[in-house]
C-alpha cells in the first residue's frame, strides 16, 4: 500500500491536476510545454536540482502517448530525460515494414514500446507500486464492450482492490503499468489491442479485455475526464470543487484544422472518408472538453472556440467558478504561429497535413522547435498561483 500516496489524498490541502492528450510522436511538442512549466515551479521551489512534477501535481493523467509522459513524469521522471526517451521511441516504434501496411495487419509491432516500457518503468511495476509517487490515471477503452476504462491508483476506488471471487473483478492495483499504458497508446490501424485479464466468471475462469487507444473515446483530451476523475464520489479521490481548490493544466499536442475542398472530399474512397471521419469526432470532442472547461472556470489562456461564441470570457456556468484551468498548445496556422511567435516562414497545405501525423519520426525536431517557442509565450508563472504552492 502506497502510505504517501494515502496521505497525499486525503489532505485537505488544494490540489494540482495535470492531463496530457494522445497524438503519437506529436507528444514532443506536449514536452516543450512541460519543460517550461518544469523550469518555472522547480525555480520556485527553492532547491531545483531535485523537484520533479510529480511533487507539484497530486493527480497526473494522459491519453495514448499523453499516458507514456504522465506515467513517467509520476515516476519522478525529469522532462529532460523523457525528451531523450521520446526521440529513441521515434525512431525504435514507428519504424514502417513493407509487409505491414496496417490493413491485414497492424502497421506497427508492440514489441519495441513493450520493451521501452519494462526499461523505463519496470517489468513488475502495478499500479499501487510506491514507485508511482503521485496520483495517476491511464485513458483506455475496452473495445469487446465498447467502455471508457479510467485506470488509476486510487485506493478508494472500488475496482482498485475489490473482494476476490468468482465473478468478480480483478483488483486494478494488480495491472501491470506497462500493459495498461500499452494499451492506452494500442491506436486502431497502429498497433494490435492489448489483451488484458480483468474479472473472473462464475465458474472461475478468467475474462480477458481487448484495449485500444483511449483516444478512441471522448477522452483523446483527457482535462474532463480527469476532473471528474478527480471530484465525482464514485471514483474514489472526492476532491472539492471550486477556483481555490482545484488546478487544472491541459497540455495539448498540436491543433490542426485543415479544411479540404468539396470536391476532394466527395471523390473519396469509403475506407477514406471513415478514417476522417473517425479524426473529425476526435477533434469535436477536443472542442466540446474544452468549451466545458472554459464554461465551468475561467481560463488563464482562453482559446476561441469558434466564430459564434469566441473565447467565452463572458460565460460563466456557475455562479462560482468550479476549478481554476489553463488550457497550453500550439495551433498549426500559418496566421496564428505568425501572429504568436512571429513565424514568417509559411508552411503550404502539404507540409501542414504531414506535421498533423501521429507516426513520423522525421516531424519530431520542427515539432519541437514549434513548441518551444510557443511554451516560451504560453506559459507563465502567474498561471500557478501561490494558493497552489506546496512549498
Amino acid at each position: 500500500m502506497n502510505e504517501k500516496l494515502i496521505e497525499r489524498i486525503r489532505s485537505e490541502s488544494p490540489k494540482r491536476l495535470l492531463a496530457l492528450d494522445g497524438g503519437g510522436i506529436r507528444g514532443v511538442l506536449t514536452l516543450e510545454f512541460l519543460e517550461q512549466i518544469e523550469m518555472i515551479l522547480a525555480k520556485r521551489s527553492g532547491n531545483p536540482d531535485v523537484f520533479r512534477l510529480c511533487d507539484y501535481f497530486d493527480l497526473i493523467g494522459g491519453t495514448s502517448t499523453g499516458s507514456i509522459i504522465a506515467a513517467m513524469l509520476a515516476c519522478g521522471y525529469p522532462v529532460s530525460e523523457i525528451k531523450t526517451l521520446y526521440r529513441q521511441l521515434a525512431d525504435d516504434v514507428f519504424r514502417t515494414s513493407f509487409l505491414r501496411q496496417g490493413v491485414i495487419v497492424s502497421k506497427f509491432p508492440e514489441k519495441p514500446l513493450k520493451k521501452a516500457l519494462g526499461k523505463y518503468l519496470g517489468e513488475i511495476t502495478t499500479l499501487e507500486s510506491d514507485r508511482i509517487r503521485t496520483g495517476l490515471m491511464i485513458m483506455t477503452k475496452r473495445l469487446d464492450t465498447g467502455s471508457p476504462w479510467p485506470l488509476h491508483n486510487c485506493p478508494f476506488g472500488p475496482y482498485f482492490n475489490p473482494k476476490p471471487g468468482r465473478g468478480s473483478a480483478i483488483a486494478n492495483k494488480d495491472f501491470l503499468l506497462s500493459n495498461i499504458i500499452r494499451a492506452s497508446t494500442a491506436a486502431p490501424h497502429f498497433f494490435n489491442p492489448e489483451r488484458i485479464s480483468v474479472a473472473t466468471n462464475e465458474n472461475g475462469d478468467i475474462v480477458d479485455g481487448a484495449f485500444v487507444d483511449g483516444g478512441v473515446s471522448t477522452a483523446n483530451n483527457p482535462a474532463l475526464q480527469l476532473l471528474m476523475l478527480a471530484s465525482l464520489n464514485g471514483y474514489g479521490f472526492r476532491w472539492p470543487l471550486g477556483r481555490d481548490n482545484l488546478l487544472l493544466v491541459s497540455v495539448g499536442t498540436g491543433d490542426f484544422s485543415i479544411r479540404m475542398e468539396t470536391d476532394k472530399v466527395m471523390k473519396m474512397t469509403a475506407a477514406e472518408l471513415a478514417a476522417r471521419s473517425l479524426l473529425s469526432i476526435m477533434k469535436d470532442n477536443d472542442a466540446l472538453v474544452q468549451v466545458l472547461l472554459q464554461w465551468m472556470g475561467k481560463a488563464s489562456v482562453p482559446w476561441t472556440i469558434d466564430r459564434e461564441i469566441g473565447d467565452m470570457m463572458n460565460d460563466s456556468l456557475c455562479s462560482e467558478e468550479l476549478l481554476s484551468y489553463v488550457r497550453y498548445n500550439a495551433k498549426i496556422d500559418n496566421s496564428w504561429l505568425r501572429d504568436t511567435i512571429g513565424l514568417e516562414e509559411e508552411m503550404t497545405r502539404d507540409e501542414i497535413e504531414k506535421l498533423e501525423k501521429m507516426d513520423k519520426p522525421g516531424n519530431v525536431d520542427q515539432l519541437s522547435g514549434i513548441g518551444q517557442l510557443v511554451a516560451h509565450v504560453q506559459v507563465r508563472e502567474e498561471h500557478f498561483p501561490d494558493l497552489f504552492d506546496i512549498w
